[in-house]
């Protein structure tokens, strides 16, 4: 049978190439197939894997890429734990279809790619393999979905392809974002949807990849019709950089941005402070164009604080009216930047990253590096040589140069160590040595080189159990737990409806909340916290019709596993947080608004595990 239908798809394809006057112009699948038939010489029968590259030459390759893959690792990481569920890879490639990152969904899925290769060092580029979502999308530089029997080589018939162009900073192709399902259940209206969701990505990437770039400019958003554009200017209002959407809205070139051309000449704004703002823009004719957001340089933001400054405004907004939370920062203020560990517990998905990258920008190391690794994506053979560097020549495949490693290019910085409860045993012990010895020995070294960094941690983990059962080394756990502080889940957060407004506005700027989508979002107890809350909204932003999500657009799956004594709890729980937020945190008060003793409530606070702001 599974001959019959290659053969079938074999005699469907080659029907194309008959078909010189009569090809549908508008379908880009069977154009795709003409182009490979006559332009490439391929045979849509041929059997076998994709070329791959060896460990050696994935390294050279990868070389040019690689502060843009350390840049985006953690926006494709959020991308696979999102598809995750759903059956798809996600990769990563460079502009000759080159995987050169790779995130394996679960076991069984996972099998499946890595028996037909779709893993980093494959190319999947259209001149080699045909019609297929990496190859094709770089080939015409625009997002495709290739959904089964639309690939051209009917071995590749089981797989489901949506992929995304990525540009650099100047609009070139700099590679593509390809997610990949092998689930013979998901229909082409799913694979839509998670096309949807991968542009959206990729446009983050992009934005990531312009300010990383233009980090010592003025970069203001351009409102237009498929989106915000980035433009970058200097001190003197001369344009420096804009985007691929930005050149094409306002008809900028390279030679007129290398001009140092007048920004004026396009766009007129009143920002003149060194913080971040949204601004009014117009057209160069006095029109209005619509909201801007400026961010300063990064010279601006990462200013020395003045002693009597206030903590920086990023831990503030994450700290937004919770008592808890404002009560942690509160605390990482009194340590100012005395070099004191910090351990961030939490649920995954609350957001640890984040925090850190806050307490590194309110630091007086914020000019320099902020270094961040996830202990658990990384597979264990690959942290050694990530975390402590290593020298030319260490082992077979290290580059020529050798690597200097995570925690020396931390140094006089940040290092974030995420999901540290997943570091293997031995990598604990070397970690120690570093913490004790202020000294790193990459692999190879004949000498140690010295560091000066500061460390911050993450776990969903109990580590302090963990280090009682001998799971976790008990002196590295009192090592990295110079101060610990809880990230409550979103459904614990006596803010969450400010949270939820917030990130609507954030991931779903263009369109409003229907009242039964607010009441929905509301309620849900989001069991993957702030990163679920931000995917549903942003896909919600994606599916919504005329500006508006409704019910319908909120994909909130049923929240098994919670009793209802659970339920009772957190509500008794969500009340009276409300209530101490009301009442300044003053118990007395909060009390009689409660109708309850004073010592009823005390007793309520500490069974609840209820924080109070002091």
């Amino acid at each position: 049978m599974a001959s019959l239908s290659a053969s079938n798809h074999v005699a469907r394809v080659l029907s194309v190439a008959n078909q010189l006057a009569d090809v549908d112009a508008s379908s880009r699948i069977e154009i795709s197939w003409r182009r490979c038939l006559i332009s490439h010489k391929l045979d849509p029968a041929r059997l076998g894997p994709p070329q791959t590259l060896t460990e050696a030459e994935i390294r050279h390759v990868a070389e040019p890429m690689e502060e843009t893959i350390r840049l985006l690792t953690p926006e494709l990481d959020d991308l696979a734990r999102v598809l995750r569920d759903a059956g798809y890879c996600v990769n990563l490639a460079d502009a000759n279809a080159t995987m050169l990152f790779s995130r394996l969904p679960g076991e069984a899925d996972a099998r499946m790619f890595m028996d037909w290769k779709i893993y980093t060092g494959s190319n999947f580029a259209e001149t080699f393999e045909g019609t297929n979502g990496l190859g094709t999308c770089l080939a015409e530089q625009k997002p495709i979905l290739v959904h089964r029997d639309e690939h051209f080589r009917a071995q590749w018939h089981m797989f489901s392809c949506a992929v995304a162009p990525l540009f650099d900073q100047a609009g070139r192709l700099a590679g593509a974002v390809n997610i990949t399902s092998c689930r013979e259940d998901l229909e082409r209206a799913a694979h839509q949807l998670a096309l949807a969701v991968t542009m959206e990505a990729t446009r983050r990437m992009e934005g990531a990849i312009f300010r990383d770039h233009f980090r010592n400019a003025w970069i203001a958003t351009v409102p237009g019709d498929g989106g915000s554009g980035l433009l970058a200017y200097d001190d003197d209002r001369r344009i420096v950089g804009a985007c691929r959407s930005a050149r094409a809205l306002l008809g900028l070139t390279d030679g007129l941005i290398a001009s140092g051309i007048d920004l004026a000449r396009y766009i007129k704004h009143d920002h003149t402070r060194n913080a971040d703002e949204i601004v009014e823009l117009r057209r160069a004719d006095g029109r209005p164009l619509g909201q801007s957001h400026v961010s300063p340089p990064l010279r601006a933001r990462s200013a020395p604080l003045r002693h009597d400054a206030p903590v920086v405004d990023a831990l503030h907004r994450l700290a937004g009216r919770d008592p808890g939370m404002v009560k942690s920062v509160k605390r990482l203020k009194s340590i100012g930047d005395h070099n004191l560990p910090v351990l961030l517990h939490g649920e995954t998905g609350v957001g640890k990253d984040v925090f850190a990258r806050a307490i590194h920008a309110a630091s007086n190391r914020a000019r320099n590096n902020y270094v961040a690794l996830n202990c658990a994506a990384m597979p264990e053979s690959l942290i050694d040589a990530e975390l402590f560097g290593y020298e030319a020549g260490a082992f077979t495949g290290a580059r020529r140069d050798g690597s200097k490693g995570l925690i020396v290019q931390a140094d006089g910085g940040t290092l974030f160590l995420d999901e540290i409860g997943d570091m293997p045993i031995p990598l604990q012990t070397r970690l120690l040595r570093v913490l004790e010895n202020r000294e790193v020995w990459p692999l190879g070294a004949l000498k140690p080189v010295p560091v000066d960094i500061r460390l911050i941690s993450a776990t969903h983990r109990d580590l302090g159990r963990m280090a009682e059962e001998g799971a976790f080394r008990a002196d590295l756990y009192f090592r990295l737990r110079g101060m610990e502080v809880h990230l409550p889940a979103l459904r614990d957060r006596a803010d969450r409806d400010d949270i939820i407004s917030k990130i609507a506005r954030e991931e779903a700027p263009n369109c409003r909340l229907s009242p039964e989508a607010w009441a929905r979002l509301s309620a849900y107890p989001y069991p993957g916290n702030m990163r679920q809350l931000r995917h549903v909204l942003r896909l919600a932003g994606c599916t919504a019709e005329d500006g508006v999500i409704t019910d319908a657009d909120l994909d909130l799956p049923p929240f098994g596993g919670r009793t209802v004594e659970t339920d009772l709890a957190t509500a008794e729980r969500a009340t009276i947080i409300e209530a101490l937020r009301k009442h300044s945190g003053r118990v007395t008060e909060a009390a009689r608004a409660l109708k309850l003793s004073r010592a009823t409530l005390y007793r309520k606070i500490k069974q609840l595990k209820i924080e109070t702001a002091r």
